[in-house]
């Protein structure tokens, strides 16, 4: 993955530690690493359908449970970087300042949207597992996928609130 140096971002960016920068960038990669499993095992499946009539069976769930841990996977990195999507029509003119007093505003939003996620994600992984909820065709069980969907919505909580505290640190210091 490309190193992202701290010239790449933009000024009202937040500056994160290391360390954090370092483990949001290893979840990115691991959801990469997914989305290439996927795109394999779709090119296998629809290469299989085409020569044999028998493409891998449960294609589309393994595809569904890929999607979401890629997602979430993303998450903490896009956040780190300063990549979520925003409408700077009124900003863009603003001082420095203000842009970052807004941004940590925005990301304090964020932190309080991924710590509500957090909590029912745990109560629903608890859920499916004490349930045994598996997928239609394969029969995998669902809570399976939390065991990285957790700890990724958990960074994206320590990112964000190190990113409040970057803009705010940058903003006054």
């Amino acid at each position: 993955m490309a190193e992202t140096s701290r010239s790449a971002l933009p000024d009202d960016a937040p500056a994160l530690p290391a360390p954090l920068m370092t483990l949001c960038r290893l979840f990115a990669v691991l959801g990469g690493l997914v989305l290439l499993a996927m795109m394999l095992m779709t090119v296998a499946s629809v290469t299989l359908r085409a020569l044999a009539n028998s493409p891998i069976p449960g294609d589309f769930e393994l595809v569904e449970i890929g999607t979401a841990l890629a997602v979430f996977c993303f998450l903490p990195w896009c956040q780190a970087v300063d990549g979520n999507v925003r409408v700077d029509l009124f900003t863009a003119k603003t001082g420095l300042r203000t842009r970052r007093l807004l941004g940590a505003l925005g990301d304090t939003l964020y932190l309080g949207l991924a710590m509500l996620l957090l909590w029912r994600l745990i109560y629903g992984a608890g859920d499916m597992r004490a349930y045994g909820e598996t997928s239609m065709i394969l029969r995998v069980p669902l809570w399976w996928s939390f065991v990285v969907i957790l700890p990724a919505m958990a960074l994206l909580a320590i990112t964000c609130a190190a990113s409040i505290a970057g803009r705010l640190r940058r903003s006054f210091g």
